[in-house]
């Protein structure tokens, strides 16, 4: 089994002007063909861009590069876009499902509640982020809902794949966000998207608690604790990329 580990959108801040990200999309070798984990914007984002797409070059610094689209780093791996079988979305905001578009034949996996937030009213600012013309190609979803499973200390939903892998529940930045888990090769690979920053000591705990939701202490302390989990959110610093990806 091989998991590879690709940033599909670079976003930097203006200030302060260290803070460098891209966001994580995972691509995983199944015994049911490729699973993506979160696309990413997809290629008409750039060829069209909706309003987000406009506004987040104007507060960060983000190049907007096509070559970043999950498609194109998919082929670059030597894959074929028909692949790709499934995608598993941690939450439905443009960043994480906008390349939906650029895979209409795959199977979509999310959690109930998110996909309801995503079709309803806006229950949280950060709602503001999705962007409906993103599922409009989905002719296959398949809905997830929080049941007795456990991965660790995490509630969690077992995901129908070889190798094992766990959707995990952590609402608050979205009413359906998760994370996910996959065992690899050399232990477990957890990509807990955007419940919090673990990584990042310079942000204060409000305005984490305030963008993100109520996770980061408990995925700090999880983190501490499980040392053998190789944990991330959805957007890291350049150097992640290259260094100690999970096999």
């Amino acid at each position: 089994m091989t998991i590879h580990i690709f940033n599909v959108f670079t976003c930097n801040a203006r200030w302060p002007s260290k803070l460098k990200t891209g966001m994580v999309c995972g691509l995983v070798e199944t015994d049911d063909g490729l699973a993506l984990i979160d696309t990413g914007p997809g290629l008409e984002d750039y060829s069209n861009p909706h309003w987000m797409m406009r506004l987040f070059p104007i507060i960060f610094q983000a190049p907007l590069d096509p070559q970043e689209a999950a498609i194109n780093q998919v082929q670059r791996l030597g894959y074929k876009p028909e692949d790709v079988r499934h995608i598993i979305l941690t939450h439905m905001h443009f960043d994480h499902c906008g390349g939906l578009t650029d895979f209409p034949w795959a199977k979509v996996h999310v959690h109930r509640r998110e996909y309801e937030a995503f079709a309803g009213k806006l229950h949280r600012w950060t709602d503001l982020a999705y962007i409906q013309r993103h599922i409009t190609g989905v002719v296959e979803w398949k809905f997830h809902e929080t049941g007795d499973g456990k991965w660790y200390e995490f509630d969690a939903i077992r995901l129908p794949f070889e190798p094992e892998m766990w959707l995990v529940p952590l609402h608050g930045h979205s009413q359906g966000h998760c994370g996910v888990a996959v065992k690899t090769g050399l232990g477990w690979f957890f990509n807990a998207a955007d419940a919090g920053a673990v990584y990042n000591n310079d942000i204060p705990a409000w305005v984490i608690k305030l963008v993100l939701g109520p996770h980061d202490a408990r995925l700090r302390r999880f983190m501490k604790n499980h040392p053998e989990v190789r944990l991330c959110n959805s957007h890291m610093f350049p150097e992640w990329f290259d260094e100690g990806r999970p096999g």
